[in-house]
C-alpha cells in the first residue's frame, strides 16, 4: 500500500478505536449479537469517514457482513477509493475489504458542503489544535511558552508571547509541520521576559534526566506520527539513557532530515543516532 495513503489514514485511527460510539441494542440471540458487532462496525468505519478531510464531501455506504465489509459510493479520484479501503480495513475485526467504490473525475461537491461548519469539520480542527498543543509540550524549546492554538477550517493561529525570535519561529515551525494543518497564522509577540527555555534548562535539569526512555520513545513516535511528510510506520524508535537511535527506509533526505529534527527537538534527548535510517 503507498505510504501516502496510510499516513492519510492514520488521522481516522482515533475514530476506529471508539468502540462506544454505537447505539445500544437488546441482544437476544447469537445472531443479533453479530449484527450488532456488524452495526458497531459500520458506525465506526463511517465515522472514520465523515471525520477524514479527504473523505468527508462524498456520499459513501458501508455494509459490514462478520469481517467482510463492502463500500460503495462515488469519489473524485483513485486516492480516496484507496483510502476509503484502508481506513475500512483498519477497522476491528475487519480482514476483507470489498472495494467498490466508483471513480468520477467530474463529481460534483454536494452545494452545502462548503457552507455550515460540519461536525466532522470541527472534530477536525480541534484534533489538530490537540496535535499542535502536544508537539509545543513535547519539543525542548517551546515546553515552557506562553502560546495559544486556535484551528479553523484546518488554519492554524497562534498566539501568546515568547521571550526571543528564535522560540517564535519554532513554534511556528512545530505547527506548520503538524498533519492536517494548511495554513499558519504566527501572531506569538515578543516580551522582555527573561528567557524561559532557558529557565525550565537551568531549575529542570534533574527532572530533564529522570525522564524515562519509555517516555522520550513514546512521545518521539508520537511527534513523528502527527508530523507532515513523515511516514512513522517506516521509522523503528529506540531510546537508550536518552539516546535515541532511528531505523528504517523513508523516501527523501527532506523526509530524513525532518525526521531526525523533529526527534532532537523532544523533551531529554541527549543524542540522535541516525544512521540506520536510510533514504531508498
Amino acid at each position: 500500500m503507498n505510504k501516502a495513503i496510510r499516513k492519510l489514514a492514520l488521522s481516522s485511527s482515533i475514530a476506529l478505536a471508539l468502540g462506544g460510539i454505537s447505539t445500544s441494542f437488546a441482544v437476544t440471540s447469537p445472531q443479533d449479537t453479530q449484527q450488532v458487532a456488524d452495526a458497531r462496525r459500520e458506525t465506526q468505519i463511517l465515522t472514520s469517514f465523515n471525520m477524514n478531510r479527504h473523505l468527508r464531501t462524498f456520499d459513501l455506504s458501508v455494509v459490514v457482513d462478520g469481517n467482510m465489509v463492502v463500500l460503495a459510493g462515488t469519489v473524485g479520484d483513485g486516492i480516496c477509493k484507496d483510502l476509503a479501503a484502508e481506513i475500512a480495513k483498519n477497522a476491528n475485526g475487519i480482514t476483507q475489504v470489498e472495494n467498490h467504490i466508483v471513480v468520477d473525475a467530474n463529481y460534483m461537491l454536494p452545494k452545502d458542503a462548503t457552507s455550515d461548519r460540519s461536525f466532522s469539520e470541527k472534530v477536525g480542527d480541534a484534533t489538530i489544535t490537540a496535535s499542535v498543543k502536544s508537539k509545543l509540550l513535547w519539543n525542548s524549546g517551546t515546553a515552557g511558552l506562553d502560546i495559544h492554538v486556535d484551528t479553523n477550517n484546518s488554519k492554524v493561529t497562534l498566539t501568546g508571547s515568547a521571550s526571543n525570535d528564535a522560540e517564535r519561529r519554532r513554534a511556528g515551525r512545530i505547527a506548520r509541520d503538524t498533519e492536517g494543518v494548511v495554513g499558519l497564522k504566527n501572531e506569538i509577540v515578543l516580551t522582555d521576559k527573561p528567557d524561559v527555555t532557558a529557565k525550565i534548562s537551568a531549575s529542570g535539569a534533574q527532572a530533564e534526566q529522570a525522564m524515562s526512555d519509555t517516555w522520550i520513545t513514546a512521545k518521539v513516535k508520537a511527534s513523528l506520527m502527527l508530523t507532515d511528510d513523515v511516514d512513522r510506520f517506516e521509522i523503528a524508535v529506540t531510546t537508550i539513557n536518552g539516546v535515541v537511535s532511528l531505523h528504517g527506509v523513508v523516501d527523501t533526505a527532506a523526509e530524513r532530515e525532518l525526521a531526525v529534527q523533529v526527534t532532537q527537538d523532544i523533551r531529554g534527548v541527549k543524542k540522535v543516532e541516525a544512521d540506520g535510517l536510510t533514504v531508498g
